[in-house]
């Protein structure tokens, strides 16, 4: 096993998609014609709302756009997550990523996906780039029904870098080698927390924290 990581943050970093882009497609797949019609109007009007909460508090944002999910099939996220991988998730991951992951297992590090999406939804983009492993929130099901609650902690901001540590003293990594990348200001805490960090793909904010901190900086294609 290597003795360090890389850790990827997903949605921005990897590929050009967000949680918002995968839950329309649970949406139009699944139920009648009249039900599909009604969940993607619903959530067409409240893309202007999930980008605020988005912007303001993240973990609020994930709370509240997970529940969504409630009433649906644990059986029927699965499957669709497969289709959900080759028609949304494939198409947008940016043509670099594969360089971008290369090179860190080159080095000897083993890859890890770091991600605030579901994990039922990422297995399939998780096993086609070749990750060894994968950190992402969970849905809570009862009687095979998603209950619209992610089961905590949720996997944003500080609790990233907190489940990289402990991932780290888990698996015998030396967390001061590992290498982290993502795109967002947001994963401050998960980028601070490696010895290695690069931000790729940055919002404004994290463009200038990574000049102040001279990180290496990334713009992926």
């Amino acid at each position: 096993m290597p003795a360090k990581a890389a850790f990827y943050d997903v949605d921005g970093t990897l590929v050009k998609t967000n949680v918002v882009h995968v839950y329309a497609y649970y949406a139009m797949n699944r139920g009648s014609l009249l039900g599909i019609a009604g969940r993607t109007l619903a959530t067409a009007a409240s893309a202007p709302l999930f980008a605020a909460m988005d912007a303001v508090n993240r973990k609020a944002f994930n709370e509240f756009f997970y529940r969504y999910y409630a009433g649906l099939s644990e059986d029927r996220l699965v499957t669709v997550a497969e289709d959900m991988f080759e028609d949304v998730l494939k198409p947008a991951i940016y043509e670099q990523t594969r360089d971008l992951i290369d090179q860190a297992r080159r080095v000897g590090c083993r890859i890890v996906l770091v991600t605030g999406a579901l994990d039922f939804s990422m297995r399939p983009l998780a096993r086609y780039l070749g990750a060894d492993d994968m950190i992402a929130n969970k849905m809570q099901f009862v009687g095979g029904k998603a209950t619209g609650k992610v089961i905590p902690p949720i996997i944003e901001g500080a609790n990233k870098a907190n489940a990289i540590r402990s991932y780290c003293v888990r698996e015998g990594l030396a967390l001061d080698q590992c290498h982290g990348y993502s795109d967002s200001a947001s994963d401050y805490a998960m980028l601070s927390v490696v010895g290695r960090p690069t931000a790729v793909n940055p919002d404004m904010r994290l463009r200038s924290i990574a000049r102040a901190y001279n990180w290496p900086i990334l713009d992926l294609k």
